[in-house]
């Protein structure tokens, strides 16, 4: 990989999402050697993927270089490469690229959609983790409608028109509001000679309730606003199966749609070397200690999604979220400086900032530790949230200017179609 050799300890990050990227950060301007290795060389700023798949955003504004972003950091090396392998007794790495070893590991890896063993969906239905898979999503909503406009069949244009997400945590949520309010303000405008008022959308949860780990007020709003908006909220329904037109469900209720976007559940996206039965749980995630060593391991580290930490307050683990993959990213960087220094390590404690899901414009629920609200006030908080988090100040300007832009306009410029997608269909 061409790294040279450094009387500095080596400490290897794979993966440049949110944990990765703290991590590095952190370890700044310190006496180590940083490598860290992505199969891309971008950060991708995940909450705004459903922007970009309803043209709402560029992909460019919500992905930002990795290099750029720890651009002067001395001893650090970036390489565009996959990691194959993790050989524990030599403490090396195969990938790609080469090989390379380490004298501390972090596996910052994250996680992908969790289709729960069902092939059928997981080659028919649409996934939304990476800014590729958003772009597809998006390019195939506009070729569906465009589809819709040359089909005499009426059965065939409904299916084209209608959208089944599965799945009702944020992503889902966020996604059903979007395509919402693009069915009420822009395909009326776009395609004056189609009926677009019988496109339908549908989100899916197997639940009871939606947004199941906010508070109960939240689900309710969520919901009711969803609602005004014209999605079609089915509860208790788990989809079982998917031919590209035809889905089935644990219910006599059925769907026709072109389009079925999987949000249904994620498992952490684990490398060959530490697959091993004793140190997974459920979610495919690595156990780890309070200080985010992977069991049996003083020298590898887990954080973020990948990462399992059983405590009193979380017993399943925390969040696959960005804020505990920050938390630990940023907590694991003064433990490395100690380990290095053979001091103490501190033990993770996760401080719980909240969370919050918008619904559309002026919609948006909101769940802090003290208070709860919901509405055009939760609405605003949640943009500013993410504006704050945005890596780059180029892509919060961007950002900002194209939500006051889409706001005052009730447009979305990005519609599209930059490469055509082809799906699967049923045969």
């Amino acid at each position: 990989m061409n790294i040279p050799q450094s009387s500095f300890p080596r400490i290897i990050i794979i993966g440049g999402g949110f944990g990765g990227i703290a991590l590095a950060k952190k370890l700044s301007k310190k006496e180590v050697q940083v490598v860290l290795l992505d199969k891309h060389n971008y950060h991708t700023f995940q909450p705004l993927l459903y922007q970009v798949s309803t043209g709402g955003l560029e992909p460019d504004s919500i992905a930002y270089p990795i290099r750029k972003v720890l651009q002067g950091y001395p001893n650090f090396y970036f390489r565009l490469a996959e990691v194959l392998h993790i050989d524990t007794d030599k403490r090396k790495l195969r990938t790609n690229i080469g090989e390379i070893g380490y004298d501390y590991l972090v596996v910052a890896t994250g996680s992908q959609t969790n289709y729960f063993g069902n092939k059928n969906i997981e080659e028919k239905g649409m996934a939304m983790k990476t800014v590729p898979q958003s772009l597809n999503l998006r390019s195939l909503i506009l070729e569906n409608f465009e589809q819709a406009l040359l089909t005499d069949d009426l059965h065939e244009r409904d299916a084209l028109m209608n959208f089944v997400i599965v799945g009702g945590g944020p992503t889902g949520v966020e996604l059903a509001g979007a395509l919402a309010e693009i069915k009420k303000g822009i395909l009326p405008k776009d395609y004056p000679d189609l009926d677009t008022r019988r496109a339908q959308i549908n989100l899916v949860q197997g639940s009871d309730r939606i947004l199941p780990a906010m508070s109960e007020i939240a689900s309710r709003k969520a919901e009711h606003f969803l609602e005004s908006l014209g999605v079609n909220v089915w509860k208790n329904i788990r989809v079982t199966d998917y031919d590209g037109i035809h889905i089935s469900t644990n219910t006599d209720t059925s769907f026709e749609s072109a389009t079925l976007v999987w949000a249904a559940g994620v498992k952490a996206a684990n490398i060959e070397g530490l697959n091993a039965n004793e140190l997974l749980c459920r979610g495919n995630r690595l156990k780890v200690n309070q200080y985010n060593q992977v069991e049996g391991f003083k020298e590898i580290f887990a954080i973020g999604d990948v990462a399992k930490m059983e405590t009193e307050a979380f017993p399943h683990g925390h969040p696959m979220m960005a804020q505990p993959a920050m938390q630990q990213g940023e907590n694991l960087g003064e433990n490395l400086i100690r380990a290095v220094e053979n001091k103490p390590l501190k033990p993770f404690i996760y401080k719980d900032k909240g969370s919050m899901a918008t619904v559309g414009r002026n919609k948006a629920v909101v769940d802090l530790p003290k208070f709860k609200f919901q509405g055009v006030f939760a609405w605003f908080v949640w943009m500013f949230v993410h504006l704050y988090f945005l890596i780059g100040f180029r892509n919060r300007v961007v950002v900002f200017i194209n939500w006051v832009y889409n706001y005052i306009r009730f447009d979305r410029e990005a519609r599209l179609i930059i490469r055509p997608f082809k799906k699967v269909r049923a045969k």
